[in-house]
């Protein structure tokens, strides 16, 4: 049987990170979850039992990261940290968030021997886009390249499926349009479920395939697609 491992999964609050949290601690392949977070987890999802992983909750400021191998020291890293430029309130606090951390997360995580990373960007991604969201995700995409993973999956999802705890009236209604017109859409274009790029960023940093791999929202709305016929 493969050794059990630990994971550092940074952004465990949002609603992505929360579905990473809830299928991590009833994955039999991980020993230890280290989830930095600015608040405390809910008493719900900390709770442990003899068959879950242990959960470890450091309370960090993600503006001055502190270089502590009790948080960084893992087996692989999944990173889902990110905003929206409304919620950050300009556009330098949003790549402050969704560059700056990413890649001071990464840099910290391979510094104290993570080998494989997990990441979720977005579709459109590009470093030279005119597109300042989009022109983002791709630097932040670059950076986390730069540090030397020996496995770095990078996921892109189109409009992310769920309930989150902020308001995001426009992701609401667009969820609403895309989801009438239903498999009518190309599956790029559908709306790609937060557990579906959940189990996609954990299954990659777990597995840990050498090289770089890219999963696109179309592969999501694919595996979305299994997980309906099953």
């Amino acid at each position: 049987m493969a050794p059990r491992l630990t994971l550092l999964l940074a952004g465990a609050t949002g609603l992505v990170g929360r579905s990473v949290l809830v299928q991590a601690l009833s994955d039999a392949r991980i020993a230890r979850i280290v989830a930095p977070t600015r608040r405390p987890l809910g008493r719900d999802v900390a709770a442990g039992g003899p068959d879950r992983p242990a959960l470890d909750n450091p309370l960090v400021d993600f503006d001055h990261l502190p270089d502590d191998p009790r948080i960084w020291a893992t087996d692989v890293a999944v990173c889902v940290l990110g905003t929206t430029i409304a919620r950050a309130g300009s556009q330098e606090a949003f790549r402050r968030v969704d560059h700056d951390y990413v890649r001071d997360v990464a840099r910290l995580t391979r510094r104290h021997g993570a080998r494989a990373f997990a990441l979720t960007s977005a579709m459109g991604a590009n470093p030279r886009s005119r597109i300042f969201y989009n022109r983002v995700k791709g630097e932040a995409e670059e950076s986390v390249s730069g540090c030397g993973f020996p496995s770095l999956t990078i996921v892109r999802p189109g409009l992310i499926g769920g309930v989150r705890e902020e308001s995001r009236p426009l992701e609401f209604a667009a969820q609403r349009f895309v989801g009438a017109l239903g498999r009518i859409l190309p599956r790029r274009y559908r709306i790609n479920p937060a557990p579906v790029i959940a189990r996609a960023l954990l299954d990659a940093a777990l597995r840990g395939r050498p090289g770089t791999h890219v999963i696109g929202s179309e592969a999501l709305a694919q595996a979305s697609d299994g997980c309906r016929q099953t």
